[in-house]
């Protein structure tokens, strides 16, 4: 892992860091990092120890790392890690950072105020949450994503036709019903839990799905467990996590050996019709696709054009475009020429559409 001549390092990808988050991330090459997911500490300022009707007690996070003497503190801190992210992020890249009512509003104000621009918040409602023992509040069910991009008119990567597989084709709500972090995957040790807040896998898998590309770098400053690490591995991304706790990143290392990074096929994601290389009808002929002079059809073949060498087809006197001469002989205001106008081959009418995928092809190999 080398330094450049600024004192930067050379990108440690698919390392574990040991060390204060801003003080590393000033030490991570400037616009290196494709999506950042933060879990920081929630600042739960716990004054008392909780206990269950059973007088078992429960676990809350009453580490060190956790504490700040002050609002004023924890909101200088965050500021301090958000500014140094934002160094490392690329001009297209995303942040997500998860926060429970305690600190992700002082969060929000801190990221805006530094630029950042919300794109969503993202409930993550949880199935079986830990009930509120002392029946003074509502149990707390839910905890809260922040989404943002680098500015209001920055590119981010989003996608959106991957999400939307994923909720049986509709589209991804920013309520997210999972399981919190339970059973085999709660990482243990002599009986207790390795990290308090380790989060579920099917969170980070969703999170680093949705908005990376395989081959895009993820960071987490803060990486406790290594949830963010093994998401990122299993889904053909890079990782560079910052843990300042040393049992905490030994235990994520570990946990990572197991993990087996998906087969390329398997990691291809859907991609709609926006995704698509754009194939104009002329290409169609320019590719040889159609020649000049071939005859086009509606379904049902009661009219008939002919493509010209300019990509544009003639219907008696009419001529223009497939979209304005398929409306035209329908009396219509609009028409998609490409499901509309069919072209006879092997004895059959197909549909122009159909050589569109053979021109992309051609035209991306």
């Amino acid at each position: 892992m080398g330094v450049g001549d600024s004192g930067e390092r050379q990108l440690p990808r698919n390392k574990i860091i040991v060390g204060d988050c801003v003080e590393e991330l000033q030490k991570l090459p400037s616009k290196s990092i494709d999506l950042v997911f933060a879990d920081p500490p929630y600042n739960l300022q716990l004054a008392n120890e909780l206990y269950r009707p059973n007088n078992s007690r429960v676990d809350g996070v009453d580490n060190d790392w956790d504490k700040f003497s002050s609002f004023e503190s924890y909101d200088c801190f965050t500021r301090d890690w958000l500014t140094a992210c934002r160094r490392v992020l690329k001009p297209d890249g995303s942040l997500w950072v998860i926060g429970s009512y305690h600190n992700i509003f002082r969060v929000g104000t801190a990221l805006q105020d530094l630029g950042f621009w919300v794109l969503n918040d993202v409930i993550w409602r949880k199935t079986n949450p830990m009930p509120n023992f002392r029946g003074r509040r509502f149990t707390n069910a839910h905890e809260t994503m922040i989404w943002a991009s680098m500015g209001q008119k920055a590119r981010y990567t989003f996608n959106y036709e991957s999400m939307k597989a994923l909720n049986e084709d509709l589209q991804m709500r920013s309520d997210w019903l999972l399981p919190i972090c339970a059973g085999a995957e709660r990482l243990k040790q002599d009986g207790r839990k390795t990290h308090p807040t380790q989060k579920p896998e099917a969170l980070l898998q969703r999170i680093v799905l949705a908005a990376s590309h395989p081959g895009d770098v993820v960071l987490d400053p803060f990486m406790g467990s290594g949830t963010t690490a093994v998401a990122a591995k299993r889904l053909g991304r890079a990782f560079v996590g910052i843990e300042r706790e040393g049992a905490y990143a030994k235990a994520a290392r570990e946990r990572l050996k197991s993990v087996k990074t998906l087969d390329p096929a398997s990691l291809q994601v859907a991609k709609g019709k926006r995704a698509e290389t754009r194939v104009p009808f002329g290409t169609l002929v320019e590719l040889g696709l159609l020649s000049p002079g071939t005859a086009l059809y509606d379904p049902a073949a009661r009219h008939e054009a002919k493509v010209r060498a300019d990509g544009s087809i003639a219907c008696g006197d009419a001529q223009g475009s497939i979209h304005k001469i398929g409306a035209h002989v329908q009396g219509a205001m609009a028409c998609n020429g490409w499901t509309f106008w069919h072209y006879e081959a092997d004895g059959a009418l197909k549909p122009i559409d159909t050589l569109r995928a053979e021109a992309r092809q051609k035209l991306t190999s």
